[in-house]
């Protein structure tokens, strides 16, 4: 997957608008604000439930399933409301100050308080928590902004667990609980892939349920902003191999090797995630380490099924961000992904930056796209949004596309294909829609909208 800073708008040359058909888009995530005042117009709500009956009243297996569904939980509840009200102004502050080193503005006496705090294990604690209770909101504001959809919440991430990697942590405990160490053997290797492949086959079927469901109520596109990275499981195969071995702590290398290892046994068994959402197109977040995913690959930004698509993150128009991963064989685009402002829980907004801000900007741009033309399938809709970017010098060995999704020339060619070819929509569209620009007013005429992006004021 920060607040505050004054940043220009980002204005785009709108396409007519249109009554359109309103898209179902799955936020797979930490859960929904389903009582945002952004947001709660928008939810997803299932007509063949009444809530709080305690009952399955559409016998689809889940009871109650009125915005979504908590599979981390196993409820109904996809956002614990308890969290509202307990957090300090550090977290907001850190945000602030993250963003302003982005920026190149933060002062000496922000830096020392950033690095105090990230000593302070209590700070560090209620930043896990906070960031897991605002990450999916945040992320179905920026899904949500300026179409006609419908936000289902799809909860995996516990508020209080640190993603998969604490997943991975807690199930690695569990697995070696009462084992006796063994020294160094030809065996060993068999015995440590066999744990990581424990792990990553329950990850990975944890995830199936939550691709069946979403074909089943309907869901057409899918936002992604979680996974697994190599940098990220480092640490998780060292308490592994230092269980396993009692030895030394392993090598750095050796620690880079299996979390490899485990992250391609991810995408390797992942790969039924995808499939099992047929009718689903997955956009996924590339991930926040800074590094190439052709070289440390990502889960699941790195599946490269027809119906997925991954996105890297820019600051503003000019670069990639900082931050961002990126794989000129992995990564398909790049989207804004810097500062940018969304709801967070309780009617309260944020900037926040990350590879999970500029995923939901795709997703949203796709939601429009088939708001204009439902019809569309896979293929069409990640040519439209792989071919209508801006082009980048600075993203050409970065990612795919070697440009920044571009919202309206993407919306446009949609629209355009329900009388032309792909081809010459896409062609149609490049010639009309110029590349987006970054100006200094914010007042919107009546041709212009703001899809999302860094950016927008609400």
């Amino acid at each position: 997957m920060m607040k505050m800073l004054r940043i220009l708008p980002v204005l785009f040359i709108a396409v007519a608008a249109q009554a359109g058909v309103p898209t179902t888009i799955g936020i797979i995530d930490s859960g929904v604000d389903y009582k945002h005042t952004q947001l709660t117009n928008q939810m997803w709500t299932n007509s063949g439930e009444v809530l709080n009956d305690t009952l399955d009243n559409d016998g689809n297996g889940f009871a109650d399933d009125v915005y979504g569904w908590n599979f981390a939980e196993k409820n109904n509840q996809v956002i614990d409301y308890k969290y509202l009200g307990t957090f300090s102004r550090d977290p907001y502050t850190y945000f602030e100050y993250q963003l302003k080193s982005f920026e190149g503005t933060i002062s000496q006496a922000e830096k020392d308080w950033v690095n105090q705090k990230r000593q302070d294990q209590n700070f560090m604690a209620e930043m896990s928590k906070f960031g897991n209770f605002v990450h999916g909101t945040h992320v179905a504001g920026i899904s949500a902004k300026g179409n006609m959809s419908k936000i289902m919440g799809l909860k995996i991430i516990p508020t209080e667990a640190g993603g998969l990697a604490a997943l991975l942590e807690e199930q690695m405990e569990f697995a070696t609980q009462g084992m006796t160490p063994m020294a160094a053997t030809p065996f060993q290797d068999i015995l440590i892939k066999q744990f990581l492949g424990f792990i990553a086959d329950q990850n990975t079927k944890n995830l199936i349920p939550v691709a069946e469901y979403q074909t089943t109520m309907g869901v057409r596109v899918a936002n992604g902003s979680f996974g697994s990275s190599v940098p990220a499981l480092r640490e998780v195969v060292k308490n592994l191999l230092t269980g396993i071995m009692k030895k030394n702590p392993p090598t750095d290398a050796e620690c880079e090797a299996y979390a490899k290892y485990t992250v391609e046994l991810m995408l390797q068994k992942g790969k039924a995630f995808a499939q099992k959402g047929p009718d689903t197109f997955f956009v996924f977040a590339a991930g926040n380490d800074g590094e190439d995913n052709d070289v440390l690959p990502v889960f699941p930004a790195g599946l490269r099924e027809t119906n997925t698509i991954s996105v890297a993150a820019t600051h503003g128009l000019d670069k990639l961000a900082v931050f961002s991963n990126y794989g000129k064989a992995t990564v398909d685009v790049a989207a804004p992904g810097v500062g940018i402002l969304s709801a967070i829980p309780g009617n309260e907004f944020l900037r926040v930056s990350g590879t999970s801000q500029a995923a939901p900007f795709v997703t949203n741009v796709i939601a429009k796209m088939l708001e204009e033309n439902p019809n569309m399938n896979h293929q069409e809709i990640r040519s439209v949004i792989m071919e209508t970017v801006d082009k980048k010098d600075w993203l050409v060995e970065k990612v795919i596309s070697g440009g920044i999704v571009n919202p309206s020339r993407a919306v446009y060619a949609a629209s355009l294909m329900k009388t032309k070819t792909r081809v010459d929509a896409i062609s149609t569209a490049i010639k009309s829609i110029p590349d987006m620009v970054v100006v200094k007013s914010a007042q919107i005429a009546g041709g212009v909208f703001l899809p999302m992006p860094q950016l927008i004021v609400y």
